[in-house]
């Protein structure tokens, strides 16, 4: 029976997540992708209209995958909202210490096209980061709605910054660090409004009212 056209494409974004992720969008040609796949060239562009258009769609599988991943996490994870946020961290790190983990693939791509800040991929990987801080935002309201919104957007600084650092060093621990600091904050605005369920730690809150240097 003739291949499904769907099936097809599929076969060749598998290609394209395993050799973009691995190797990073410049150094892959389309010839490479299609070869991988075991498509001719005439097939990838047929379902794809150009490269530009296959490394968005790269990116829009892997937002597919990692949200869901996120709310499994989250969900699954014992304790208080602050503990679950740490979970997060906590999860990533394990991810890390995979041989094939190769960093964020949204920060990757958006930093190899730093000068086409109009590139349809950068435009889905800044969709894909303001998605997770929206659901962050969404799962923190429930301890700390007057700041949720700053709240998230604070974690998803520590995220991004600690996936920054470890691509530097290789270090899983700058995430797990991140985690905690994440931790703080969450329980911070948990204790402010009286709904602190973990280890009651933390010092300070999201809008910063509660600490200092």
């Amino acid at each position: 029976m003739p291949r499904r056209p769907d099936a097809t494409r599929d076969k060749i974004l598998d290609a394209a997540n395993r050799l973009f992720y691995g190797k990073g969008i410049r150094a892959v040609s389309v010839d490479a992708v299609a070869e991988k796949a075991g498509v001719t060239k005439k097939t990838l562009y047929y379902h794809f209209r150009s490269k530009d258009d296959l490394i968005a769609a790269y990116l829009a599988s892997r937002d597919q995958l990692n949200l869901p991943a996120f709310a499994k996490w989250f969900e699954e994870a014992d304790g208080s909202l602050a503990d679950k946020v740490q979970a997060l961290f906590v999860n990533l790190a394990r991810s890390a210490r995979s041989p094939k983990w190769k960093g964020c693939g949204f920060l990757r791509t958006a930093a190899e096209l730093a000068d086409l800040p109009g590139h349809p991929a950068v435009k889905v990987g800044a969709g894909h980061k303001k998605k997770v801080e929206r659901w962050l935002a969404e799962r923190i309201a429930s301890a700390h709605p007057a700041d949720a919104e700053l709240c998230a957007r604070q974690i998803v600084l520590l995220m991004d910054g600690a996936f920054s650092l470890m691509l530097i060093h290789r270090d899983a621990s700058y995430i797990e660090a991140a985690g905690l600091a994440a931790r703080t904050l969450v329980a911070g605005a948990e204790a402010t409004n009286g709904t602190s369920g973990g280890r009651g730690d933390a010092p300070s809150t999201c809008d910063g009212s509660g600490g200092g240097t």
